[in-house]
């Protein structure tokens, strides 16, 4: 596991890389989504820390949407837990107790599957070791690579889906590999850490930044905070301004920094995921990546 500390210093390291963007100068204080609903039409909601922590909903997440809902706001879920279909990540918010529609979730993995390049053989997913590759787009052959580990040698390109089995071991193969033989390599979680049940777990965009130090290779990115997930999200609100849509998360470099790059309004809420037990205030001045609103829950 690691620690909160550790994960926002690699996230400030890798700033040249993220997109750049303006924020306010002080943030508005509130202490739900409630308080910031005569500022929104419309909410892009990150997941993990806002919806739920691993598979327990986020408390009063799952009434809040429904008030939001029942005021007229337009909600979209943006996640780059990209393991999941896209009906995955639809039938695990119902289980939750949440009612959102098919066109209401946006993942990191259809994003990244709309710009897969060509390639002449099989592409070697990295995913979770049970993941569901039958969403592949047509033209595309994918195949876990956890059910068939020779594709490290024998690949034409992989995909990161998740690091739910993957170590520090794995990705030194994975490095061995891509130096003796370089092919593509497409991150679909740019995420370095997620909020679980038990504390923070490692994820794609970890692994991904040590292969791209190690190889010299660019890894494309696929998910929050880049333009390409957002744009995928506000194709689902033309009618509604940006400055009138809000992207809530509980990361800075994420979701804050992705929104307001992409023009939104920003929520960080701090209780249940980055900085869940800590004060973000630190981080804020450290980071210079200020939300328009700093709120203690969804």
């Amino acid at each position: 596991m690691i620690t909160t500390e550790a994960a926002f210093a690699r996230y400030e390291r890798l700033r040249p890389t993220l997109p750049q963007a303006q924020f306010p100068e002080t943030s508005r204080m509130g202490r739900t989504l409630e308080d910031t609903m005569n500022d929104y039409d419309a909410y892009i909601l990150d997941a993990f820390g806002v919806l739920n922590r691993g598979e327990t909903p986020v408390p009063g997440a799952v009434e809040r949407i429904a008030q939001l809902r029942a005021a007229g706001k337009r909600l979209i879920v943006l996640t780059n837990a990209a393991s999941y279909t896209r009906s995955g990540v639809l039938a695990k918010y119902h289980r939750l107790g949440f009612d959102f529609t098919l066109d209401e979730v946006v993942s990191s993995r259809d994003v990244a599957f709309a710009h897969l390049p060509k390639v002449h053989g099989v592409w070697a997913a990295i995913t979770s070791g049970d993941d569901d590759l039958s969403d592949a787009p047509v033209g595309h052959f994918i195949v876990d690579l956890h059910e068939q580990p020779d594709l490290m040698i024998t690949a034409a390109a992989f995909l990161f889906l998740s690091a739910a089995w993957w170590s520090d071991a794995e990705n030194a193969r994975l490095e061995r590999a891509l130096q003796f033989q370089p092919r593509p390599v497409i991150v679909a979680n740019p995420d370095l850490v997620a909020p679980r049940d038990h504390g923070l777990s490692l994820e794609p965009g970890w692994y991904a930044q040590d292969i791209a130090k190690k190889t010299g290779a660019t890894l494309p990115m696929f998910g929050k905070p880049f333009r390409n997930a957002f744009d995928e999200a506000l194709r689902r609100l033309p009618d509604i301004t940006p400055a009138r849509i809000a992207m809530v998360g509980d990361t800075l470099h994420t979701d804050v920094l992705g929104g307001a790059a992409a023009g939104l309004g920003t929520i960080l809420i701090r209780e249940h995921g980055l900085f869940r037990g800590l004060s973000p205030a630190p981080f804020i001045e450290a980071s210079g990546i200020r939300p328009a609103w700093l709120i203690q829950s969804t």
